[in-house]
């Protein structure tokens, strides 16, 4: 297919473009990546003839399995397609593809080398604006700014309009549930209780809710008979965590490395709530509309990396009373000192009073 060059930045609407092809650049992390899922949800759903091309992490291809018109390349960055030449090896391969307009939602060094080279191909090439200022007077210390910015899904939304895509995201579409494979049927079993997912961990420390609290959230949720937990995350050590709350709680099972990630994204489809960090599993849960409670420390949902579609109320936040400098960083690699248990003023029979609130509204 010849390229359509009629698609344009800024005027041109695409329900004219019947064979328009977008190639979508998000390359990670996993809960930036899922937030690229519901945007995509909604724009096939709107543009049904619109083509589009997820340039990613192989890894990640479940989650767009279940989208109409979306495919999967994969950026082998550590491989074949790393460094300025193997990006031009992988530039030569995507432009193969006849893609019409690229819209690059990570804007970093890889993509930004790229678009130099779409540029010499002249492909239309669109940009997320991260609002870098913005989150730097959000987390400063001084505060100056403290209010809501503009959410990672509306900032991807904003890239597509540069190509004339309209895209509500007031009008979300979830992905349907999944069904569940034999092996998840054999380990999750038979039972009238909610499930619950449980994802205690997050890439920093000042993200997560103190295991010694988080016990005690999983120990009265067990003893009330009325959930199903089941843990998630990877790795060695949280799966060593895991096996200990699962052989001293008998309503909790242990899901991190059982299954594979098309497996598990089963597992959450059909989940009656997600607990969470602010952490990728948080927008796993989200893309499926799966009621999901997620508990903030060092960053904060003003930032713009809240779940899609959850009611602000399904925040739970710590007390900046106490603690000023929240949110220390966009993505909570800064743990000022003193600032260790910050979550701590998050107790859990508020996490668990939250826990039943929400799961009494969705009967």
């Amino acid at each position: 297919m010849a390229h359509n060059r009629n698609f344009s930045y800024h005027t041109e609407s695409l329900e004219s473009a019947k064979e328009a092809h977008i190639l979508v650049i998000r390359l990670s992390a996993m809960g930036d990546v899922a937030m690229v899922v519901p945007v995509l949800t909604q724009l096939t759903n709107r543009y049904p003839n619109v083509k589009i091309t997820v340039l990613t992490r192989a890894f990640f291809r479940p989650m767009f399995a279940n989208l109409r018109n979306v495919r999967v390349f994969e950026a082998d960055v550590k491989g074949k397609h790393k460094g300025v030449f193997g990006l031009w090896k992988l530039y030569q391969e995507l432009n193969a593809l006849d893609i019409d307009g690229v819209a690059d939602l990570h804007n970093v060094l890889r993509s930004n080398i790229l678009k130099q080279y779409f540029k010499f191909g002249k492909i239309p090439f669109a940009q997320i604006d991260k609002g870098r200022k913005e989150k730097k007077a959000l987390t400063s210390p001084q505060k100056d700014i403290f209010k809501p910015l503009r959410s990672t899904h509306y900032r991807y939304c904003d890239v597509f309009s540069h190509f004339g895509i309209s895209i509500d995201m007031r009008e979300i579409v979830y992905l349907p549930k999944q069904p569940l494979s034999q092996k998840t049927q054999q380990l999750v079993g038979e039972g009238t209780q909610k499930w619950l997912g449980i994802a205690p961990y997050a890439a920093f420390p000042g993200k997560m809710y103190p295991l010694d609290l988080m016990e005690q959230v999983i120990a009265q949720l067990n003893l009330s008979e009325n959930f199903k937990i089941f843990f998630f995350g990877g790795g060695p050590d949280q799966r060593a965590q895991f096996d200990t709350w699962e052989s001293k709680f008998k309503n909790s099972t242990n899901v991190a490395g059982i299954f594979s990630f098309e497996e598990e994204l089963a597992l959450i489809s059909n989940l009656d709530l997600m607990l969470s960090m602010d952490s990728g599993n948080a927008h796993l849960a989200a893309m499926y509309g799966i009621p999901t409670l997620t508990l903030w420390g060092v960053t904060h949902p003003y930032a713009g990396f809240a779940p899609v579609g959850q009611d602000e109320s399904n925040t739970l936040i710590s007390d900046r009373d106490k603690f000023p400098l929240i949110p220390t960083s966009v993505y909570g690699n800064k743990l000022p000192e003193g600032y260790e248990r910050c979550m701590a003023t998050i107790a859990p029979e508020t996490v668990i009073e939250k826990i039943n609130a929400m799961l009494l509204k969705t009967v």
